[in-house]
């Protein structure tokens, strides 16, 4: 808890977002900020209310360390979940806005750029305007963001939403995939949470890897608090082993949901730009990797179990992992 203290003249309003009381004496006013419920510390960034997704729709946050391949695994994923059927929208939420290129076998332009186009009139805009059909009818947006240290990823997440349902265009949807910028769970990057109906984590047998999967278990049982977002549980990616994911699984009641080992066909997917679906299924590893992405879309259809995990001490983690 914090305090601001300010004079001001009778009839002037002050609009915050967090929780706050006031108590007047004179012209001197002091304003008690206090922590918002679902964060330990954090100010969060709050959604619109009428930016919802509606109920229906199993919606999918995907995190993990920066560079670990969330990317890579949302649009495998997606494709998927369109193999098997269903109506898939997946949202980019990084500035970079390279979610979707495997996927549209391009860059789209972002939706903050659109928006800017016509200084942010958005019922200017069409759905085609900002939405782009990809693999096997898979529908992309590509959210982007504010020039680096400016700005709030948050807002153009919320944005994006708004946008989508404006449009009707969640309507008719069976699933929404959530890539979110890197390992970043506070603030503006943790707004996809408030959306999600789960939370996959993507990470390696690494110390790093892990250390932050960490943080982000202790984000999303902050989030859970208020919102629906619960674990679904961990994506192994580029290990060949699974000791160490195991050993920080048994110590916090995470579990893994599949396991993708370092195959040369993916990373040569990228380069292709393309989804791991539309490579020769005859190449080494291949077939494997796309039978373990829709036994993965599988369990996820068939309504996964929440989690309750709860994250371990810095300290703890750094004693748990490694060798004798």
């Amino acid at each position: 808890m914090f305090r601001i203290s300010q004079t001001i003249s009778n009839n002037t309003c002050l609009s915050l977002k967090w929780n706050y009381c006031l108590s007047v004496k004179g012209s001197l006013m002091t304003t008690t900020l206090t922590r918002p419920a679902d964060g330990e510390g954090s100010v969060q960034v709050q959604q619109d209310p009428s930016a919802k997704i509606e109920e229906g729709a199993l919606v999918i946050a995907v995190y993990g360390k920066g560079g670990i391949g969330k990317s890579t695994t949302s649009s495998n994923l997606s494709a998927a979940f369109s193999k098997l059927g269903k109506k898939v929208l997946q949202i980019g939420c990084d500035p970079k806005h390279d979610s979707t290129f495997t996927l549209t076998h391009k860059m789209v332009p972002t939706v903050i750029d659109i928006l800017e186009e016509v200084d942010f009139h958005s019922e200017e805009l069409r759905p085609e305007d900002f939405m782009f059909e990809g693999f096997n009818g898979v529908q992309c947006v590509e959210s982007g963001g504010p020039p680096a240290g400016t700005g709030c990823g948050g807002y153009v997440t919320g944005q994006t939403v708004k946008l989508l349902k404006e449009h009707h265009l969640l309507e008719d949807t069976d699933v929404v995939i959530f890539d979110v910028l890197g390992d970043v769970v506070c603030g503006g990057f943790a707004a996809p949470l408030q959306h999600a109906n789960y939370c996959l984590i993507v990470t390696a047998n690494d110390f790093d890897s892990i250390f932050a999967m960490n943080r982000i278990v202790a984000a999303i049982n902050a989030k859970a608090k208020n919102y629906k977002v619960r674990l679904g549980g961990v994506i192994a990616n580029r290990s060949a082993e699974l000791d160490q994911i195991e050993k920080f699984n048994q110590e916090t009641g995470l579990k893994t949901m599949a396991h993708f080992r370092n195959v040369d066909a993916i990373r040569r997917s990228r380069l292709k730009k393309c989804t791991i679906f539309e490579m020769d299924p005859s190449e080494e590893g291949v077939e494997q990797c796309q039978n373990e992405y829709l036994a993965l879309a599988q369990k996820m259809i068939d309504k996964v179990e929440p989690l309750e995990a709860q994250p371990l001490k810095d300290r703890e983690i750094f004693d748990l992992l490694g060798f004798d």
